[in-house]
């Protein structure tokens, strides 16, 4: 598992959210180009969960699987158009026996443990106590300081797009809302198992629920 706290520590010292140095600076050198030139610039972002109860979602009703309720949830956000779990798009070109992350006897009774989360924390629609790996794709800020082609209703004719101050990319900023997407579909998801109106209520069951079930 991932110690989330951490990587969030790196992310908000970096002006693009990135975790990588040579990764940040390439990045923001591309910004610049962008924004000399008059563009702009989409990216992928990804985000952690790490702490999660096992069993969250379900395996046998299309609409509780929880891959579908944090698809959904990443889908609503502005300009995203593509959310992957786990390996995502590159699983369909990979064998299965390289996809999927095999389950082995724990230490303990009733224990099992992973060596892989290629899954990315949810298989079979369900959350499997790793690591939540989500990452969604966000198209270019259609607003460009060098204007593509469009239309004027009014007459049909053709025209330049309307020309506005924006930025070079939101992806940072959309990175953010994404942590808090993600967070609300799993509070959801807890509430959903758990039951309770409170934190008093709800705790104690979560607390017996990770002692027996929690992966090593």
């Amino acid at each position: 598992n991932i110690d989330v706290s951490q990587l969030n520590a790196k992310a908000d010292a970096s002006p693009v959210r990135c975790l990588g140095k040579d990764a940040e600076t390439k990045m923001v050198a591309e910004v610049d180009r962008c924004k000399t030139a008059g563009d702009t610039l989409g990216g992928i972002f990804e985000v952690y969960a790490s702490g999660v109860p096992v069993g969250l979602g379900s395996y046998s009703q299309w609409d509780r699987r929880l891959e579908g309720k944090i698809g959904q949830q990443m889908m609503s956000l502005n300009a995203i158009k593509g959310v992957e779990v786990g390996l995502g798009f590159a699983s369909g070109a990979t064998l299965g026996s390289k996809a999927h992350d095999e389950i082995f006897p724990g230490s303990k009774a009733g224990k099992v443990k992973y060596q892989t989360n290629r899954s990315g924390g949810i298989d079979g629609g369900m959350t499997t106590g790793q690591t939540i790996v989500v990452k969604a794709a966000m198209k270019p800020l259609a607003t460009l300081m060098n204007p593509l082609k469009s239309v004027k209703i009014s007459t049909n004719e053709a025209a330049a797009a309307h020309v506005e101050r924006s930025d070079v990319s939101a992806v940072p900023a959309a990175a953010v809302i994404g942590e808090s997407l993600l967070a609300f579909s799993l509070a959801e998801a807890i509430l959903e198992k758990f039951g309770g109106d409170s934190m008093t209520e709800l705790l104690p069951r979560l607390k017996e629920w990770n002692a027996s079930t929690k992966p090593e």
